[in-house]
């Protein structure tokens, strides 16, 4: 089968050097907030996959001007609030909640219905943890099955700022909100349990009217409706949840070393670093910078041998989202029982990753315990797979995807992973990197 990766043989011991494409969250930030600045606004590194690909798409539709050149993307942005559409305009996010969550956040004026839809993955997720709040700036919402997609989104010409209070510890949610601030009057005030904070530094790099108090468990957000948002350049850096994978690749890897260079470090970001550190991992950060608020860095990982188990901290689980499935990967290498636990919004991703973690280590033959909210993993230090495994049925889910790839290479077994077209929505290049990874 054309879409199926087959995998029979660990990779060989490496010494690479590797860049990986642009960070998502920052590339699908900068096209939203680039159709809302006036004037022409420059990205080099966009991540060109399917969820970027159809944020570009969706500005295009609401009459935004799009070129994409050689090593640059060009937004032609209308100012704030200056969409232009025609009757029945669809939006299709496809696959991406933070796409389809934050460019509602943009829409809050919108005068006549537009429809967003998304593909049955995403249709599946709930979208009314952004519409209830958007509700309160007096939007008005239109389900075909509720709080699903698709649904229509019919803005009001008199929109005030609002005060929510987000305890998911969700950046789509905050986002969201931040984005309809632009549009609203007066002052928009948010509680947020702490989560990813992109948003608020590019808030803060285009001079949009933001103020920020930071707790232990939650940010206070302050966000006044700014005048103009300038036209604006950006480098988008290395997206750390896709040198995941690589990082783990290396972690579990016989005697190999890999530089990853000019990744996103955000500190709201780095859990997965934080946590593989604890595990005995031997994870290095080199050539550290800022750039435009955000910090950069190279990434040295080496072999690391002698894994221990972790009692995860649920401090750290913001910070690593995105990430838990390569963790639970090297959980199950490690020695001693380890326990992530308050982890239920993983099953607001793509597929239910919580499950599919449980189910593919299951199938490696590494027992868990699973709840609605934790996952106890009983590690195996010297697994070794000799069965043949099928990895299928898991809704296209990018992650899972990765995952199992990575098992297939680091602990044996003969494999069969469907679906290998799911990578295109968030890291179109990641089975040329393990080529090039493997390449002598």
């Amino acid at each position: 089968m054309k879409n199926t990766l087959k995998i029979y043989k660990n990779i060989l011991p490496y010494n690479k050097k590797i860049i990986v494409e642009g960070d998502k969250s920052l590339s699908i930030r900068w096209v939203l907030l680039a159709s809302q600045a006036s004037g022409v606004s420059k990205a080099y590194n966009l991540l060109m996959s399917e969820d970027v690909l159809a944020a570009i798409e969706s500005i295009k539709k609401l009459g935004i001007n799009v070129k994409i050149h050689k090593n640059y993307c060009a937004i032609y942005g209308n100012g704030i609030n200056g969409f232009i559409y025609k009757k029945k305009t669809v939006i299709d996010a496809r696959n991406s909640g933070t796409l389809g969550r934050l460019i509602l956040g943009l829409l809050i004026k919108s005068p006549q219905k537009i429809k967003l839809i998304g593909d049955k993955s995403l249709s599946k997720r709930d979208f009314s943890r952004v519409t209830t709040p958007l509700k309160e700036f007096g939007v008005k919402f239109y389900y075909k099955k509720k709080d699903k997609l698709p649904l229509s989104i019919l803005g009001s010409q008199s929109v005030r700022g609002i005060k929510y209070l987000e305890n998911k510890g969700s950046a789509q949610c905050k986002s969201s909100v931040m984005f309809a601030a632009i549009n609203a009057s007066g002052t928009t005030s948010i509680k947020a349990k702490k989560s990813r904070n992109h948003s608020e530094l590019l808030f803060k790099y285009l001079k949009i009217p933001i103020k920020i108090k930071k707790t232990k468990k939650y940010d206070f957000i302050v966000v006044k409706q700014p005048k103009k948002i300038k036209a604006f350049d950006y480098r988008i850096p290395g997206d750390i949840s896709s040198s995941a994978f690589f990082i783990v690749l290396t972690i579990l890897a016989d005697n190999s070393k890999l530089l990853i260079k000019d990744v996103n470090i955000n500190p709201s970001r780095i859990g997965v670093i934080t946590i593989l550190k604890k595990m005995g991992s031997k994870i290095s950060l080199k050539n550290r910078r800022s750039y435009k608020g955000e910090k950069v860095s190279n990434i040295l990982i080496k072999s690391s041998k002698n894994l221990r188990a972790i009692n995860c901290p649920s401090k750290l689980n913001s910070s690593a989202i995105d990430e838990f499935l390569i963790i639970f990967l090297v959980a199950a290498k490690a020695k001693g029982i380890s326990y992530f636990k308050d982890i239920s919004e993983l099953n607001q991703k793509e597929s239910p990753r919580l499950k599919w973690g449980s189910k593919i280590l299951n199938m490696m033959g590494v027992k868990t315990i699973l709840t609605k909210s934790s996952i106890k993993i009983y590690g195996q230090p010297n697994l070794k797979i000799s069965k043949s495994i099928i990895i299928k049925n898991y809704l296209k889910d990018h992650r899972v995807f990765m995952m199992s790839t990575i098992a297939a290479l680091t602990c044996g077994g003969q494999w069969a992973i469907h679906d290998k077209d799911s990578i295109n929505s968030s890291f179109p290049s990641f089975l040329k990197i393990i080529k090039k990874i493997k390449s002598k």
